[in-house]
């Protein structure tokens, strides 16, 4: 288990949330339609968990980013859930720019799976610990923050595929499940708002 976990109510599947540098967060429901309406004029940023893996827990400490035999690897509902995300994108129109994704393999493989692109960025991996300790955590969020806070070019939105922790550590929401994709509006110099979530099954 591992620190500083902030659980969110796991029966919502949108929700609003302003994260403004380090101020106070409030949440609201959103309808789904009004999610990707603003998905589909760009300017945001949609920020992935992998797809689901075979297995599930922590493999921080031994994984090796360049060796998938000492990672956690998509599973084969992984790999229909990161194809059916790319197919909505598309089916939806909603435009996509820059891809970024972890180093780690079953996140650059969501990617290719889903955009057809990726660009590694060893800023989105987490810490190799079993736990995280205060000084991590925000270490992992000073890496992280600016690329949700970061524009994209017009028109388009910046994808990012990527890992619970480092999300958690930048916006104190744990990640779940497997396949999320939470919608950012990025406001620059580090300040961002969460408009809301889509799990994985509910595009």
């Amino acid at each position: 288990m591992k620190s500083f976990r902030t659980p969110i109510i796991l029966g919502l599947t949108l929700f609003t949330t302003s994260v403004i540098a380090n101020s106070e967060t409030s949440t609201s429901s959103v309808p789904k339609e009004v999610l990707i309406k603003k998905m589909q004029k760009g300017g945001l940023v949609l920020y992935f968990r992998h797809a689901s893996t075979e297995k599930d827990y922590a493999d921080q400490v031994k994984a090796d980013v360049n060796d998938g035999s000492t990672q956690r690897v998509l599973s084969e509902k992984g790999w229909h859930e990161a194809v059916h995300i790319g197919n909505a994108v598309r089916f939806y129109n909603i435009p996509v720019g820059k891809v970024f994704s972890s180093e780690y393999f079953r996140a650059w493989q969501t990617a290719w799976l889903a955009f057809g692109q990726y660009e590694k960025k060893e800023d989105l991996n987490f810490l190799p610990f079993a736990e995280f300790t205060k000084e991590q955590m925000e270490m992992m969020k000073k890496r992280v923050v600016p690329y949700l806070s970061t524009k994209p070019a017009k028109g388009k939105n910046t994808v990012i595929v990527a890992h619970d922790d480092p999300f958690e550590a930048a916006t104190g929401i744990y990640r779940d499940p497997q396949g999320i994709c939470y919608v950012l509006e990025p406001k620059g110099k580090g300040n961002f708002k969460i408009l809301g979530f889509v799990e994985a099954s509910a595009w």
